[in-house]
């Protein structure tokens, strides 16, 4: 990572100390600071709800490329709650008014609830919302196959090219070769074997004869 946004991070992370973390003045250090992890493919949670917590506390600062991006970088994190978090943070009114976080809301629901396909088709169609995330679509990619991963035991070829956003099927031997994946020759890519992820276990109680005896005694 590069020498920029660990700077750039410790000197956020002393901003982020006591009640200066309230301060306003603060913002456009923050914001700069948004456009780094985006631009470096980095991330950092805490000053990112700092920065929606500010917008809250003071709603004429609110920016809406700011908050797109944070939203965005959410959604790399998958699957952890992070694009919940905060989106719970974003007042309602911008939610619904502001276009590309309204469009952003709609791709994380998307994501959120397995429909990749039309996921990847209303990104095709809103483009212009990841200009600048740098590795957006691969962080996507990473967090459908953690979804294949736990929930197929194989998966067509087409099928998982679909799911990847990538029509043209020149992306799957890479993510393959990530998971170790292997495909079969009737065009079938077996991911995981289930049933050897299930592990019985064995409960056993442990009753002593003294506890037996006192409570046949008592039903007397």
């Amino acid at each position: 990572m590069s020498s920029t946004f660990e700077q750039m991070k410790a000197n956020v992370a002393k901003l982020l100390r006591g009640i200066d973390r309230y301060n306003p003045e603060n913002l456009s250090t923050l914001e700069r600071y948004v456009e780094t992890q985006a631009r470096e493919n980095a991330y950092d949670l805490e000053a990112n709800l700092a920065i929606l917590k500010l917008y809250q506390f003071n709603p004429a600062y609110f920016q809406t490329t700011v908050t797109s991006q944070i939203l965005l970088k959410a959604l790399t994190n998958l699957p952890h709650t992070d694009f919940t978090l905060c989106k719970c943070m974003i007042d309602q009114t911008h939610q619904q008014e502001e276009r590309p976080i309204r469009q952003i809301l709609y791709l994380g629901n998307l994501l959120e609830t397995c429909h990749f396909q039309s996921f990847w088709s209303s990104l095709e169609e809103n483009r212009e919302l990841i200009d600048g995330i740098t590795g957006f679509e691969d962080s996507v990619r990473k967090f459908i196959c953690h979804v294949v991963g736990i929930t197929y035991q194989t998966i067509e070829r087409r099928l998982l090219a679909e799911m990847l956003g990538d029509p043209l099927d020149t992306q799957v031997k890479v993510w393959m070769n990530k998971y170790n994946w292997t495909e079969t020759e009737d065009g079938q890519i077996f991911v995981f074997n289930q049933e050897e992820s299930v592990k019985p276990k064995n409960i056993v109680e442990k009753i002593d004869f003294e506890s037996v005896s006192s409570i046949m005694a008592t039903s007397q």
